[in-house]
């Protein structure tokens, strides 16, 4: 099965701290098992290093850290799909079709990066946000908190 991490599954997978960690890691750990494959969206990958490194954690979580963290759990266990200058249009022009205002574009952009890669299944902690923004792929997103 092709699995798209969102980036809220990646960042709560990854922090033992999260509360939602237990839920979340073990669909991290079905793609490092290669029970699955996973997909992320290019923007995730950016966007967990930026969660990464302003944590209110002591001690914080340094840049070299977050990107060994994003490395090993990552990049090096899932396909990586990035969205084109017209791939970026036809978001646009999806979400204004639906009257989709502000943040939820964030949302749209990897739901648009796991239709491109032609994913079986979304996961996300924020299920109700993405099934709004994309209700062509409402089939395909599940929650681990749901």
């Amino acid at each position: 099965m092709r699995i798209l991490f969102d980036t809220s599954l990646l960042v709560a997978a990854v922090v033992e701290g999260h509360s939602a960690h237990a839920v979340a890691f073990p669909w991290l750990q079905r793609v490092k098992d290669k029970t699955d494959a996973g997909v992320v969206a290019a923007h995730s990958v950016a966007e967990m290093y930026s969660i990464l490194t302003r944590l209110p954690v002591r001690p914080s979580v340094s840049p070299e850290i977050a990107r060994e963290v994003i490395t090993v759990n990552v990049l090096d266990t899932c396909e990586v799909v990035a969205l084109s200058a017209v791939d970026y249009v036809t978001l646009l022009n999806h979400l204004a079709g639906l009257k989709i205002a502000g943040g939820a574009v964030y949302d749209a952009l990897l739901l648009h990066a796991a239709r491109k890669a032609d994913v079986d299944q979304v996961v996300t902690l924020n299920a109700h946000g993405f099934r709004r923004v994309y209700p062509a792929l409402a089939d395909k997103i599940v929650s681990p908190l749901e």
